[in-house]
């Protein structure tokens, strides 16, 4: 483990188990089920960092003194940083992927996911995603399955490449939400797709707020100009961000800000509804 290129004997698991509080427990389906919902319930996915120009980057000292240490969230470079770390060190088989978030035909590979190995059976783990699974999914060409009155879908991507489709089940249609490939993985290679999301102008990252977590019975996305409800079964209320609300908003959804982190990201964020306006 000495050894390990993602550092992974690094990570503080104790602490991490604490943060998410669950216990650590021999590698199954139902402890596994546990950790990946425990880690999307506790961490938000945004992009704060990015548009407060102050990200710490995604090596998994930062993230863990980030996610861990102050109970912040991040996105999926993140996200899929400290939960891959921490599953194998809890003795899963852990292999990284990268994937393309929209059109796989123009899209960059700027999403990372976590696919684990248990039983002989192959599992999707998306723990960095805007509205990420609650549970690995299987993966398999076809598999679809339902998780809290939310349903997803797994397909094999059509071409020579290998690569796997994910759906959510939206408004009756089908939804493609990301496709990742099997190309091998390396640090490196997740410190490049961060710096073009963090820094590209034309990043959607680096153009809007984005705050989403999972709370109980709903799902909510607060960006700089929008508020939009999730509920399993129910139509998708959307409706616009009030002046004055984000404040409440970030407490609702739990974001540990400091003052002057709170005080700039209200600043840019009105800088954004200035300009739409």
């Amino acid at each position: 483990m000495t050894d390990n290129p993602w550092a992974i004997q690094t990570l503080d698991l104790d602490g991490y188990l604490g943060r998410l509080g669950v216990a650590a427990r021999p590698p199954s389906r139902e402890a596994l089920d546990e950790l990946h919902e425990a880690h999307v319930r506790t961490f938000t996915f945004d992009n704060i960092d990015v548009l407060l120009e102050a990200h710490p980057g995604v090596g998994l000292d930062a993230v863990q003194a980030k996610f861990v240490g102050r109970g912040r969230g991040g996105y999926c470079f993140e996200h899929a940083t400290l939960f891959a770390a921490a599953a194998e060190r809890l003795g899963y088989d852990v292999r990284r992927h990268l994937g393309r978030v929209g059109d796989p035909g123009a899209a960059p590979r700027t999403h990372f996911v976590v696919e684990i190995v248990l039983d002989g059976r192959r599992l999707l783990a998306d723990p960095g995603f805007g509205m990420s699974v609650l549970h690995p999914i299987v993966l398999e060409d076809g598999v679809e399955e339902e998780q809290a009155g939310w349903r997803y879908r797994v397909r094999q991507a059509p071409g020579e490449e290998v690569a796997w489709e994910m759906h959510r089940l939206r408004d009756g249609g089908w939804e493609l939400m990301h496709t990742s490939d099997e190309l091998p993985v390396r640090p490196v290679d997740v410190v490049m797709g961060h710096h073009y999301t963090s820094t590209f102008p034309a990043s959607h990252f680096r153009s809007t707020l984005m705050v989403t977590r999972h709370l109980d019975g709903r799902h909510l996305t607060v960006t700089a100009d929008a508020v939009t409800v999730r509920r399993p079964g129910e139509p998708t209320e959307h409706r616009p961000l009030l002046d004055g609300e984000l404040v409440d908003l970030l407490e609702e959804l739990a974001v540990p800000l400091t003052d002057a982190e709170r005080t700039r990201l209200l600043e840019v964020v009105a800088e954004f509804r200035s300009d739409d306006r």
